[in-house]
Formats: C-alpha cells, structure tokens, sequence
C-alpha cells in the first residue's frame, strides 16, 4: 500500500467572507464545497480547490470568528505549498501580490525548487512552488472563471513543512507507518545556522506527494488560532485499502479516531509523536456526489446524516454572504 500524496490541508479561519475574498479574488482558486464543520455544525467548513475539485488540491477553512491569532512555534504546520506551472508564473504571481498588497518573500530555492512565499490576511504561512515539468503526483486543473490565466493558476497542493523539536519520532511515523521514503535535505531559508530540512517522499512523488521536516528546538509550542493549520490529509485511493490503513494505524499503537465517514471522503486522524494531527482520506466518492461538477459551492452542503437537521443547523450558522 501506498500513499497516494497530499489530499487536503485544513486551517482556521476567524472570518469566512474575507477568506473567501482572498483565496477566491487574490488566488483565483474554486469554491468546491461550502458545508458545515461536521463535528461543530455551527461552525462554516469552506473547501477551496481546482476546477474540479480533485484530490491534492484543496485548501479547508474552519470558520471561527472571534478566534485569537495563531503563536508560531513547534508542533506544528507552519506553511502549506500551492502548485504552480514554472517559474513565469511565480514572476506573475510576484506582480499580482505588490498589486494587491499580499505580504511576500522574493523568489527562493526550496528543495531545488523555485518558490515564493506569502501570508494571507491572517497569516496564513503559503508558498507557491513552481512545477517546472517535474515528474511526480499529477496536477489539477486551474479553475479558468478567475481574473487569473489559467496558465498560471494554482493547479493543487504542494509539500507542507513541519516544525518540530526533534525530528527523528515524526519521520519513524512517516517511514515505518505510513510507507515515506527519505529523499533528501536541503538547507533552511531561515538562517545558515539552523540545520538542514529534511525531505520525505510517497506515492509517485514530486512537490505534491512531500513532507519536509524542518527542528527548530530553540521555539515554543505552537498555540493555535486563526492563520494556524489545523490538520494534514494524505491521500488513500479506495475504501478497500483505507480499511487496510486503519488496520495498519491500529497496530501501529498510535491512538486514533477510528474509521469516521465524511461522506464526501472517508477519514481517520490522528497524532504523531511531536503532536501534529495527521488524517488519512480517501479520493472517493469525490465532491461532485452530490452536486455536479458545474454547481460546485454554490449550496450550502450538507451529508445525508445531517440534512433532516437542515433546518435547525441553517438556524444556528450566522449569515453568510459570499460576493459572487
């Protein structure tokens, strides 16, 4: 078995209406699934990601208004990659962000590749990473009703970066449990004298099928709040091998969820040794099982065990007015 690369990464967001207006109007992004935190139903769950809503290409956002900022540290997923074409298209992008004033670095080699990082208005640690014809985990498909050409739209996600204290329980996880392969290292872009990243690879490989590991003992734990990354899902590709995983987890001893059903997905998380949730998701049924692809986002969505609640979740959700 093997893991397929990365399904989705989710962060908390403490106001949906300017979230969508970055990652939909700065980012040219989709909204493929507007829905409900499954676990909270009065708390928004938004899903940004191609045109079609593939796996390893969306970005969630849990809705907490209110929320307090993130305090960067260890244990933690301090930046989330977006896939783009090559290096022209980071040159747009670096032009796109002066324009709309989006905070961000110049661009800077990151495991070989050309990459740019910047914030959203939360703070939000992103970098985009130029494909450049790299073989590896394929590309999605840049959502083409955006003010972004699509020959330099985001077409999915790319590495996330883990900070830890020590690196070594979390990359046992990563080989042992869940089937990474060590490919390499490359030095931090946060000073010379901190040591070197250190690269794991599944599946096909390539910048969508990555975890970079970067020891930072000198930090503080991470305490979490808007901005922050909540959770990493890798990609399983059918529910007969996700029952696999969960046997594999199981008697891997790491505590865990057990099988949880999303609906539009199959899950089940849990944490590794520096304390990070990682979740395990499954690329079927898909977003378009009940919507079709053209409709994607536009309702609010929610799984059958939870449309006889409709009513009542429509009660207690604040308004939500997105600008279409």
């Amino acid at each position: 078995m093997n893991l397929l690369g990365i399904h989705h990464v989710s962060i908390l967001t403490g106001k949906a209406e300017k979230n969508f207006e970055f990652y939909t109007k700065v980012l040219g992004m989709r909204l493929v699934k507007k829905s409900v935190n499954q676990d909270d139903t009065s708390s928004y769950h938004l899903f940004y990601g191609d045109a079609k809503g593939n796996p390893g290409t969306e970005l969630t956002f849990f809705d907490i208004p209110m929320l307090a900022p993130t305090h960067p540290g260890v244990s933690s997923i301090s930046s989330t990659s977006l896939r783009v074409r090559d290096e022209e298209s980071l040159q747009y992008w670096k032009k796109r962000f002066e324009e709309f004033g989006v905070t961000h670095e110049d661009i800077k080699k990151r495991a070989n590749r050309n990459t740019l990082a910047f914030e959203d208005f939360e703070g939000t640690k992103l970098i985009l990473v130029a494909d450049d014809g790299e073989d590896g985990v394929a590309a999605g498909e840049a959502w083409s009703e955006s003010d972004v050409p699509v020959e330099h739209g985001i077409v999915g996600l790319g590495a996330v970066l883990l900070r830890v204290r020590d690196q070594k329980p979390t990359a046992r996880v990563l080989t042992d449990v869940l089937g990474f392969e060590h490919v390499g290292t490359y030095p931090s872009v946060d000073g010379d004298e901190l040591p070197d990243v250190h690269v794991y690879s599944t599946g096909e490989g390539g910048v969508g099928a990555e975890v970079h590991i970067q020891e930072r003992p000198d930090l503080p734990k991470e305490r979490i709040g808007r901005g922050g990354v909540h959770h990493v899902a890798f990609r399983i590709p059918n529910e007969e091998e996700y029952d696999k995983w969960a046997e594999r987890i199981q008697e891997a001893g790491l505590m865990n969820s057990g099988k949880v059903d999303r609906f539009y997905f199959r899950a089940l998380y849990f944490r590794e040794p520096n304390g990070i949730l990682f979740e395990l998701s499954t690329d079927t049924p898909g977003f378009d099982v009940d919507e079709s692809v053209d409709s994607l986002g536009q309702n609010l969505s929610l799984p059958p065990f939870l449309e006889d609640q409709r009513e009542q979740i429509e009660q207690k959700l604040r308004p939500l007015t997105l600008n279409e």
